[in-house]
This record gives structure tokens, C-alpha cells and sequence, in this order.
């Protein structure tokens, strides 16, 4: 029986389709994350110098009187697993914050651990949807803060690759 079924398998993998994962090498793309602690959609740069290997920086600003919020990010990803259109990867961000309530200024960093997948869409290749779940810590001038996050890909990013 255990040589029927490992004789399946094999003819199985010989005659399926070969899968090819999407390829981001050498590509830079633009887009919108908001994965900071404090809420302030950003702007997002993301390159990929190599095919497991992506960096990406992330700014947000928003100057709204007596409440405004600032976020700048680095982030390192590395692609575990490739799917068609979709790539899982593992990757870790580091940030500063400032941050303004009736006239008293914060600030202080945010770090997060994360794993992550990309979504391609067929036919819209350029385009990806990424979501993004793990641990974050988040040291302002009046408290540290460790929580766990999860975003959809309305939240964690949409990112146009050129």
C-alpha cells in the first residue's frame, strides 16, 4: 500500500503544472502602509536587490493642531515560501515616533517582528496586496507598550511595482 501511494504521488508531481512563484528581483515599488502603533497612514518605498530579500521605508505625517503625528520605518522582509502570485515571507521593521496631545510632545520608537504574504492579482502582476500579522513594541515618553497586530491588506499595505 505504502509503494501504491508513493508511486501516486510521484506520477502526481511529474505531471503537474510547474508553479512560478512571483518574482519581485530588482523591483521597486510604491505604495501606502499604516502599521505604526499610533494612527497615521504612511507613504511606502519597498525594493527587492535580490529574490528573498526586501527593504522598504515608511513615512507618515499628519500636522493636525495640537494633535499631530509623525512615523518613519525600516523594514527588512525575506520571502520563506512562494506561491503563484503570492509570496510568504518573514521580516522585521524598526521605527521612530513623535507624537502631539494638547500641546505635550511625545516620542520614542517602535519595533515589530512579523510574518507577512503578498498577493498578486492575475493580470494586474504589478500590483500587490500585502497582509501582515506579529509582535510590536512601542516605547513613547510616558509608557511602553507590547501588543500583537494583524492587518488586512487595507491596512498593511497595497504596493504598485515598476
Amino acid at each position: 500500500m505504502k509503494a501504491y501511494i508513493v508511486a501516486l504521488i510521484l506520477a502526481l508531481a511529474l505531471v503537474s503544472p510547474t508553479a512560478h512563484a512571483k518574482d519581485l528581483t530588482n523591483r521597486l515599488g510604491i505604495g501606502f502602509k499604516n502599521q505604526f502603533s499610533i494612527d497615521v497612514p504612511s507613504i511606502a518605498a519597498q525594493y527587492y536587490p535580490g529574490a528573498e530579500l526586501g527593504l522598504a521605508a515608511v513615512v507618515g505625517v499628519d500636522t493636525q493642531k495640537n494633535a499631530s503625528k509623525f512615523g518613519a520605518m525600516v523594514k527588512v522582509n525575506r520571502i520563506v515560501f512562494q506561491e503563484d502570485n503570492l509570496n510568504f515571507y518573514l521580516g522585521a521593521g524598526a521605527g521612530l515616533l513623535s507624537v502631539e496631545n494638547a500641546g505635550s510632545t511625545e516620542s520614542g520608537f517602535q519595533l515589530l517582528a512579523y510574518g507577512g504574504a503578498e498577493f498578486f492579482f492575475a493580470g494586474l502582476e504589478n500590483l500587490g496586496f500585502s497582509m501582515e500579522f506579529g509582535p510590536s513594541v512601542t516605547s513613547l515618553s510616558s509608557q511602553v507598550r507590547f501588543a500583537t497586530f494583524g492587518d488586512s491588506p487595507l491596512r498593511a499595505g497595497i504596493t504598485f511595482y515598476f
